[in-house]
Parts: structure tokens; C-alpha cells; sequence
């Protein structure tokens, strides 16, 4: 793909550069690993023990719901439960960061949580094609989710003019829209998936979305007889909040200015070294005290997850300053910023996108050019 020049002139990396870059953060990563331990088993119980606290004050205040306060407080408790649920505790389990615990309860392959996205449907479209191809136009779904337009080199048509009520309409059921991700519903649309190949993801959704609907919405609001209308407000208020955070720290963490997209031509057979990088470039994290990472699950540290997928996620905050060190040291951007900095560039950017690239000035150069071999280009 041709690309515009810019200024200042883009970073370029060597081949030697990218692999040292490489071996230094592998050994990072090592060295981490082998620390793991009593502490790491003691937090994630922690953080487990807190949650499970929250939701049982959050489903036991509804039966004072008839007491706004009471009401505010249960709704309050049950999504900040909902919260650690689905960042710190269900999107690391996943991960397969507490695998090596052996603890049935925390095991990457049965693990299921507390959204209508079934797990298994989830981790075939995050942990796998998201974090392997981080950032690839057309191979990273992850770009606009299917819906939106989220970077200059996706083609533009007027369905984007709707670009910012798409993502308002997305933030809003941000659990549904994580659900239907597998579906590739513009694919369908397009024909170029056949219905009959979503037949296994239906199944899938009529049991997890099922029960989740007829827990939050049926089950838990007949329990406080009366209160069923307040209860059943009550936990829809508590998804909503979760779905509103969900969306904010993701897009925090994706969609930033600065953050690089790369070409299926660029990508092509990486080495390790090379993929660190494209992982490094195609995230940001947000700064924050200690609570706002664990609400976060740690993905306020989006760069050192992107490199480390499978780490204990509460270990990133202690790695980050060597990951910034590295970017400082190979002249590498380290994207990070404040929440509302971060969140006011992604608005930004998805207004700005919902126009054709001539009316908005854009540019789409690179910051970072990695170099590579010609065995490995060809």
C-alpha cells in the first residue's frame, strides 16, 4: 500500500533492532513467569472474594428498592460487580492467565461469565483473531467492530455518515455487540458467508444469552415479588453501567490517536520481534491510580496485554516501566494518556471518520517503519 510522507519522518527500525527489541522483551516475559506464585493466587482470590461480595449487597439491597438510596446503592454494587466480573476476573481468566494455578474454577476452557456472550465464541474472536492479527486491516475485526469506521485506510461509503450513532448505539449494548462479533453479520450481509455457517453460533447465543436474559430479567426481579419492575430497572442500570465501561476502556486502548494499522503485505510472515512491535503500535493505555486499573482488568495497561496476552494482568503495572524504557530506548512511541484524553481522541476520531478522507485533511503515514528482510518480505 502507498503511503503519504508526513512530518516529522517516521521512525525507522532495522532488522537488528526488531529482534533485539524482541529478545529483550521475551526476556522480560521469562522473568516474570518464573515469579509467579502465592501472590498472584492470593490477588486473583482477592479480586474474586470482592466481586462476589458486591453482587450478593447488589441483588440483597433490590429488596429495599422501594428506597431510592437503597436502590442506587444495590444498582451501584451489582455494576462494579459486573464490572470485576467481565474485565479483571472473566477477560484474564480467558486469557489463560491463571492456567498454570490448576484451579478448575479459573481454567481458560470452561470458565464462563457474567454477559450473554458465550466464552468460547468470545475467545475465538478475541483471543484469537484479534491478538494475532492486532491492528491488520481486514484480518482484525476488532477495526470498528463491523460496524464502524475506525481508520482512514478503510474505504469510505455514506453508511459511515452514521459513524457516531453506530458507536453510541454500540456503547449502549456493548455485551450484545461483543456477542454477535463471531457472526460477521457485513459478511453475511455482503454473501460472503452463508448462513449455515452461523448455525453453531446460534446455539450458543439461545443458551448464554438466554439464561443471562432470564436471570437479570426474569428470575432475580420475581424473587423481590413487588419490587419485580424496580429489580428488573435495577440490574438492566447495572449491564448498562458495565456495557458503558466496557466500551470506554476498549476503545481507550485501541483507537487512541497514534495508534498504527498495518496491511496484510506488511505483516506477512512476522518474526516474534516484528509482531512485539506491530503489538506495541497498535495499542495505548490509559494512566491511572491502582482502582482504576483492577475496574479496568489491567487494560488501561493495553500495550504490555498486548505483548503479554497470557501474563496475570494485575503484573502489568510493574512491567510497564521496562516496556516504556524499551520504547524509549528503540525511539518507539509509548501512546498513553489520561481517561479523558484518551476517550476525547476516540470521539474525536469516530466523527472524524464518519467523513470521506478529502473533507477531513487526512493523513495515514506511518509513524514506525520496521524493516524487514527480503526472504522474509517475499
Amino acid at each position: 500500500m502507498k503511503r503519504k510522507t508526513t512530518e516529522p519522518e517516521p521512525v525507522v527500525l532495522t532488522v537488528e533492532q526488531v529482534e533485539e527489541l524482541g529478545r529483550e522483551l521475551d526476556a522480560l516475559r521469562a522473568r516474570i513467569v518464573a515469579d509467579l506464585g502465592d501472590s498472584d493466587r492470593e490477588y486473583i482470590y482477592k479480586i474474586i472474594k470482592a466481586q462476589r461480595g458486591l453482587e450478593v449487597a447488589g441483588r440483597g439491597l433490590m429488596y429495599l428498592g422501594f428506597l431510592p438510596p437503597f436502590w442506587l446503592a444495590g444498582v451501584a454494587a451489582l455494576g462494579v460487580s459486573k464490572i470485576l466480573d467481565n474485565m479483571e476476573i472473566g477477560h484474564n481468566v480467558m486469557h489463560g492467565q491463571y492456567d498454570w494455578m490448576r484451579e478448575p474454577g479459573l481454567n481458560s476452557q470452561v470458565f464462563e461469565w457474567d454477559t450473554v456472550c458465550p466464552a468460547d465464541q468470545w475467545k475465538h474472536s478475541h483471543n484469537y483473531m484479534h491478538h494475532t492479527y492486532t491492528n491488520i486491516l481486514d484480518m482484525d475485526r476488532d477495526i470498528g467492530y463491523g460496524i464502524l469506521r475506525m481508520d482512514e485506510a478503510q474505504k469510505w461509503n455514506p453508511y459511515y455518515l452514521g459513524n457516531p450513532v453506530w458507536a453510541f448505539l454500540l456503547m449502549v449494548f456493548f455485551e450484545w455487540g461483543v456477542m454477535l462479533h463471531d457472526l460477521e453479520a457485513e459478511n453475511v450481509i455482503a454473501g460472503k458467508r452463508k448462513w449455515t455457517d452461523v448455525k453453531p453460533l446460534l446455539k450458543g447465543w439461545w443458551h448464554k444469552a438466554g439464561r443471562q436474559t432470564l436471570k437479570d430479567y426474569v428470575v432475580f426481579p420475581a424473587l423481590t415479588g413487588p419490587l419485580f419492575v424496580s429489580t428488573l430497572l435495577g440490574n438492566a442500570t447495572a449491564n448498562l453501567i458495565r456495557n458503558l465501561w466496557a466500551y470506554s476502556i476498549i476503545f481507550c486502548g485501541h483507537f487512541p490517536t497514534g495508534v498504527q494499522t498495518f496491511t496484510k503485505e506488511e505483516t506477512e510472515n512476522e518474526t516474534r520481534g516484528e509482531w512485539y512491535v506491530r503489538q506495541m503500535l497498535g495499542s495505548a493505555n490509559i494512566e491511572g491510580g491502582q482502582l482504576f486499573h483492577i475496574m479496568s482488568g489491567n487494560l488501561s495497561h493495553q500495550i504490555e496485554h498486548h505483548l503479554f496476552p497470557d501474563i496475570p494482568a494485575h503484573r502489568y503495572p510493574e512491567m510497564a516501566p521496562e516496556v516504556r524504557a524499551l520504547c524509549e530506548k528503540y525511539n518507539l512511541p509509548y501512546n498513553t494518556g489520561g481517561f479523558f484524553k484518551q476517550i476525547g481522541s476516540v470521539w474525536g476520531k469516530i466523527f472524524k471518520l464518519a467523513l470521506p478522507n478529502g473533507l477531513t485533511g487526512s493523513n495515514s503515514a506511518p509513524g514506525v517503519i520496521v524493516a524487514r528482510r527480503q526472504s522474509v518480505a517475499a
